[in-house]
C-alpha cells in the first residue's frame, strides 16, 4: 500500500484494526486520547465494538470478557490509567487470555504531567500487578514500528494466550510520520481458539478460572506459566543494532531515547568517535543473551533512558560484570536533545580514553548487526 502520513496514535489504531481487533474498551487520558478517538470511528466501519467505559477498572474487565469470548481486543491508556488496570492485567495473565494493552507513558510518579517519559519500564517488565506473571512488552521507536509491533502484538497474544503491552510514550503517540500498512487480516484465517466461552450447546462445558484455592493446583498452574514464559524468551526476544561493528562504546536505549541516541551517534561519528547503538525492541523478554555476547568485545556501555534509571538494571544483569555500565537519564517528562546526548557521549568517551588505540578495540562477533 501507499505510505500515509499519520499521527502515531492513529497509526496504532489503524494497525490494530488491520490486525483483526474488533473490540476496544478504554477511558480518556492524555497523551493517548487519539487512540480511542480513532477507534471510535474506525471500528464502526468494520462492524466492531467501541466502548468508552466509565473507568479504567471497568475497561480492563470488559477486555477480559471480550477475550474470553474469542475476540481480538485492545485497550489503551497512559501511566496513571495503566496503574488502575493492573489488577485486571494480572487476571488476564492468570486466566491465560490474549489482549493488547497500550501505554503511552507520561511523566510521573503520581499524576505527574502529560510530557513523554519512560518511567513505566519497571511497571511493564516486572508485571505491575500481583502474582507470578509476565506481560510480553514491545517498545516501538517510530510510527512505522508502532504499526508493525501492534500487529505483532496481537499475533503474540493469541499464540501464547498472554497479555502483550506496547510501551510507547507521548512523543511517539503524537509525532507524525509516513506509515505503510499491510492489508486487512482475514478474520476467518486466524487460528481457531478451542478454549473460548461461547456457549456449550453441542459441546462439553468449558471453564476458565483464576481462583484456584488448592495451593498445589495453583502451584502447578504457575509452573505451567513459567514454562510458557521460558518458551517466549527463547522464541520472541527482539533487538536491533546500529554501527556496532567497530564500536568501542555502545549506547543502550529503547523507544524515543533510541531515536535521540541515534541522532547523537551520527554527530559523534563525524568527530571520529566509534560509538554504536544497541536497541531492545522487546523489553520483556529482554535481549539478555545478545547483549551479554556484545559485552565480551565492547567493554563500555552507556545506558540512556528518559527516567532516573530502570532498564539499566537489566543491562547490568545481562553483562554480568563483563563491561562497565554507566547511565544517563532525564526524568519527569524532560526530553533531551541529540546535542545533549552527544555531549554526554563525548565526555564519557574521552574520559575513558576510548580515543586511544589499544588491544581493547572492539570487534563485533557474529549475528548482532
Amino acid at each position: 500500500m501507499a505510505r500515509q502520513l499519520m499521527r502515531g496514535n492513529h497509526a496504532l489504531g489503524e494497525a490494530a484494526v488491520r490486525a483483526g481487533c474488533r473490540y476496544y474498551f478504554g477511558y480518556p487520558i492524555t497523551p493517548q486520547n487519539e487512540v480511542p478517538e480513532y477507534m471510535s470511528g474506525r471500528l464502526l466501519e468494520v462492524g466492531g465494538t467501541f466502548v468508552q467505559a466509565e473507568s479504567e477498572l471497568a475497561s480492563i474487565n470488559m477486555v477480559i470478557g471480550a477475550s474470553m469470548a474469542g475476540g481480538r481486543v485492545m485497550t489503551s491508556s497512559s501511566s496513571p490509567g495503566i496503574s488502575l488496570k493492573q489488577e485486571g492485567i494480572s487476571y488476564l495473565a492468570g486466566l491465560e487470555l490474549p489482549a493488547v494493552i497500550v501505554n503511552m507513558t507520561r511523566g510521573g510518579p503520581g499524576l505527574g504531567n502529560i510530557a513523554p517519559a519512560q518511567s513505566d519500564y519497571f511497571q511493564a517488565t516486572r508485571g505491575g500487578g500481583h502474582g507470578d506473571y509476565r506481560c510480553i512488552v514491545l517498545a516501538p521507536a517510530s510510527c512505522q514500528e508502532l504499526c508493525d509491533l501492534t500487529i505483532k502484538a496481537f499475533d503474540l497474544a493469541d499464540k501464547y494466550r498472554n497479555p502483550v503491552m506496547i510501551l510507547g510514550d507521548g512523543m511517539i503517540g503524537q509525532m507524525m510520520e509516513p506509515v505503510e500498512f499491510p492489508e486487512m487480516t482475514d478474520l476467518a484465517s486466524l487460528p481457531a481458539k478451542d478454549w473460548t466461552l461461547t456457549g456449550a450447546a453441542g459441546r462439553p462445558q468449558r471453564t476458565i478460572l483464576s481462583l484456584l484455592l488448592d495451593p498445589k493446583v495453583l502451584e502447578n498452574h504457575n509452573y505451567k506459566l513459567v514454562r510458557k514464559y521460558d518458551a517466549v524468551t527463547l522464541a520472541e526476544t527482539d533487538w536491533d543494532t546500529y554501527l556496532c561493528e567497530d564500536a568501542r562504546l555502545v549506547i543502550v536505549a529503547f523507544g524515543t531515547s533510541a531515536r535521540i541516541a541515534k541522532g547523537a551517534i551520527k554527530r559523534v561519528r563525524e568527530m571520529g568517535l566509534k560509538v554504536g547503538l544497541f536497541r531492545p525492541k522487546s523489553l520483556w523478554p529482554f535481549p539478555t543473551k545478545p547483549l551479554e555476547e556484545l559485552s565480551r568485545v565492547v567493554r563500555h556501555l552507556l545506558v540512556f533512558e528518559m527516567n532516573s534509571g530502570q532498564m539499566v538494571e537489566d543491562v547490568r544483569l545481562a553483562v554480568n560484570g563483563q563491561a562497565q555500565v554507566h547511565f544517563y537519564g532525564r526524568p519527569g517528562g524532560v526530553v533531551p536533545t541529540p546535542e545533549e546526548i552527544a555531549h554526554q557521549i563525548s565526555h564519557y568517551y574521552y574520559g575513558a580514553h576510548l580515543n586511544e588505540d589499544g588491544p581493547s578495540r572492539a570487534r563485533l562477533v557474529g549475528g548482532l548487526s
